[in-house]
C-alpha cells in the first residue's frame, strides 16, 4: 500500500508527559513529517568466523521531525513554539502518531524546537521541531 504523507495523523501532549486524552492536540500548519532512527550496532571479529564481522543491534532511538508554519492561536502550535525557551523537564511531552495502515507509535519525547517565527520578509513565519524519543516507545502494528 502506498499513501500520501498527509494521511498520517499525529497529536502532541499540551501539558507535558502527563497529558490526558483531552489535552492532546494536532499541531496545525505542519507541511513535512519524517521519522528517522538512530541505531547502535556493536560489532566484533571472532576468530571462528574467519575474518567475518559479527554484529548485534544494541540500542535505538526515534526522532519525528516536523516543519511548517507558525500559527498563533492554535493550541498545539503555540505549545510547541513555547518549548523553544524551555530546558530539562520543561521540554518533554508525549507524541502520538497513527499511520495510514493503522499502526500507532506513542512515545515520551524531548521536543527540540529548531526554528520559530523567522523567515524572509514575504514568508509566513516558520515552526520546525524534532520530537526525540525518551525511553522505549510503544509501537503497535495496524
Amino acid at each position: 500500500m502506498v499513501y500520501p504523507v498527509n494521511n498520517i495523523k499525529f497529536r502532541i501532549g499540551t501539558v507535558g508527559r502527563g497529558s490526558s486524552e483531552a489535552q492532546m492536540a494536532v499541531v496545525r500548519d505542519m507541511e513535512t513529517f519524517s521519522v528517522s532512527f538512530d541505531n547502535g550496532v556493536e560489532q566484533w571479529n571472532p576468530i571462528d568466523q574467519e575474518g567475518w564481522v559479527r554484529r548485534l543491534m544494541t540500542s535505538k532511538s526515534v526522532t519525528v521531525s516536523l516543519a511548517g508554519k507558525r500559527n498563533y492561536g492554535d493550541p498545539g502550535n503555540d505549545y510547541v513554539a513555547g518549548l523553544a525557551y524551555e530546558n530539562g523537564n520543561g521540554a518533554v511531552t508525549v507524541l502520538e502518531t497513527v499511520f495510514p495502515d493503522g499502526s500507532k507509535l506513542v512515545m515520551d519525547c524531548v521536543v527540540n524546537v529548531t526554528a520559530s517565527d523567522g523567515g524572509a520578509a514575504t514568508d509566513v513565519a516558520a515552526l520546525e521541531f524534532d520530537c526525540m524519543s525518551d525511553g522505549k516507545p510503544s509501537y503497535v502494528r495496524g
